[in-house]
């Protein structure tokens, strides 16, 4: 008896084990959408960073007003306009490739903050140092900032990991079986939400821990100074 509704154990063990494979497919999918949308993330925050940075304010204006726009915007809102407005205009994406895309382009804002924050980081000789052997731009963020940014910001990265992972269950408003709603699926199929539900609480935690753990391990290993260069 659990809050005066009849409650089997032995039967709530036996459904978690038969429900466990499919709640699995779903993890599976929500590792893969993290994963995609972290790695747009880093990539295009990094762009974005990069450009907003330049002197050159035609450049730097537009990317600014890009990104709040896009940190002032739910992800949600930007979800649906990817997957029902995008069409409109003859762009049809797959559900999972337009989740991840809107879980990287919303965290892109982000990271590319926290770029720009360990970029501004790295000591101004270093730049003057990279201009005094007239080293072109390009060159100079490759190989001397971007390697010395990087320790700086494995933290702040690390945590918009995690985020990302506890936002992914969103993605089941366009039809994306990732590991919540396989679960919402099952209980309506069962009427047993209890298990299901607090089996992806735990899946979930487990998966905030490693990433976290993860991270600590990554901004360990990383030399403090920058990574060497070849």
């Amino acid at each position: 008896m659990l809050f005066g509704i009849p409650w089997d154990l032995s039967s709530e063990w036996a459904f978690a084990v038969s429900i466990f494979p499919i709640l699995l497919r779903g993890l599976v999918v929500t590792l893969q959408a993290t994963a995609l949308g972290f790695v747009i993330a880093l990539l295009l925050g990094l762009v974005l960073a990069v450009l907003r940075s330049l002197p050159l304010k035609i450049v730097s204006w537009p990317v600014a007003v890009f990104i709040e726009f896009i940190r002032d915007t739910p992800l949600l809102v930007q979800l649906y306009f990817l997957y029902f407005v995008l069409p409109n205009f003859g762009i049809v994406l797959p559900a999972f490739l337009t989740g991840a895309i809107a879980l990287g382009l919303q965290y892109s804002a982000y990271t590319s903050e926290v770029y720009r924050a360990g970029l501004e980081a790295v000591p101004k000789g270093q730049w003057e140092g990279a201009l005094a052997l007239n080293m072109p731009t390009w060159l100079t963020y490759r190989d001397v900032i971007v390697p010395q940014a990087i320790p700086r910001v494995v933290p702040a990265l690390g945590n918009y990991l995690v985020s990302m992972l506890k936002d992914t269950p969103l993605l089941s408003a366009v039809t994306v079986l990732e590991m919540l709603e396989v679960a919402t699926i099952i209980g309506d199929r069962t009427f047993r939400y209890l298990t299901p539900l607090t089996m992806v609480g735990g899946l979930f935690l487990v998966l905030t821990l490693v990433a976290a753990w993860l991270v600590r391990f990554t901004e360990a290993k990383l030399p403090k100074g920058g990574i060497p260069l070849k």
